[in-house]
């Protein structure tokens, strides 16, 4: 397997700290090379991201990497700390490293982005699990930017299921849909996991278990543990695994993609969103009909291998505790 160079686009909630520790085991084994890290805001604030993203690298004992500070959203919608605490962290921020990263003197994350694919073109993977703020914003300070890409991996949108932040729409295409068009818009060969496939991926107490149980020393161990109770309990409220003690992972179903692609299956489609509707802001649409259709722009997973997928992120989870 050739090493992956890669740059995450994150806004740390619980499910991209699951992503995020999981591609550190990768990192670790020499799989990949993270790039840089681009926050954004979205679960929380922009500021609260962007320490949670400094205090998880440290704890992976990966200060060094480079961290942008989001792009501003003009009139934010609200944000969902209630899902996923405070900070973010299902409020154990506390319990980690102090940040070591400044985010009053850190870049832009579009600048980040302009500066890395310019300087690496065809060769940077995005792994895109935030609110598009930032992509959209480096594509309108310098056109064509996102095509420099080697590819570009979204996490976001519904299609032939409910929402999870309204009926029609998930989280994170629906906090900044204009954003989200910019970069639909920036080439033909997006990859994108939706709320289609990540409904399935329910992260269970016995599978955080099994991580801790490798090296119950392991501080990642021990935060993963008690994150995945918090998350249980936030996702049991709103009723997101029909009664199933534990939680969706949407964010690490892009990993799975990119290290385990055996565990999905895709369809091509024209993928297009809805910025304007009152009642159906952020919904993701296409056209399965057999008529002729606009050009298609992205693959879009269509079904997941639950068991396999997370029989892979378990055992490389236990790698990184151990």
């Amino acid at each position: 397997m050739s090493i992956l160079k890669i740059i995450l686009d994150t806004d740390p909630g619980g499910d991209d700290i699951f992503a995020f520790f999981w591609l550190q085991s990768l990192l670790r084994r020499g799989f990949a090379e993270l790039v840089a890290v681009t926050t954004a805001a979205g679960n929380v604030s922009a500021r609260k991201t962007f320490s949670s993203a400094s205090q998880i690298l440290s704890l992976g004992k990966l200060a060094q990497v480079e961290i942008g500070r989001g792009v501003a959203v003009p009139n934010p919608p609200e944000d969902a700390a209630h899902i996923h605490g405070n900070d973010g962290m299902g409020n154990l921020s506390a319990l980690l490293p102090t940040p070591v990263h400044d985010f009053e003197t850190a870049r832009d994350s579009d600048e980040i982005l302009i500066d890395r694919l310019n300087s690496m073109p065809g060769e940077i993977t995005i792994v895109a699990i935030a609110p598009l703020t930032n992509l959209a914003s480096a594509e309108l300070k310098h056109p064509g930017i996102l095509q420099k890409a080697k590819e570009i991996i979204i996490m976001g949108g519904a299609f032939h299921c409910p929402g999870n932040i309204t009926s029609h729409a998930e989280f994170n295409l629906w906090f900044n849909p204009l954003a989200a068009e910019i970069v639909l818009n920036s080439r033909d060969d997006l990859v994108i996991t939706s709320l289609d496939i990540t409904q399935d991926l329910v992260f269970t107490r016995k599978m955080a278990l099994q991580i801790y149980d490798a090296n119950s020393e392991s501080q990642i161990a021990q935060f993963l543990l008690k994150l995945c109770e918090f998350m249980i309990g936030t996702a049991l409220q709103y009723r997101e695994t029909q009664g199933i003690e534990g939680f969706l992972v949407h964010d690490a179903a892009t990993l799975g993609y990119l290290f385990y692609p055996e565990t999905m299956l895709w369809q091509r489609s024209s993928v297009q969103i809805e910025t304007q509707g009152k009642w159906t802001r952020g919904q993701t649409l296409i056209d399965d009909r057999h008529s002729p259709k606009p050009p298609a722009n992205a693959w879009i997973a269509t079904q997941v291998n639950a068991a396999q997928f997370f029989t892979s992120l378990i055992e490389d989870l236990k790698v990184l505790v151990r």
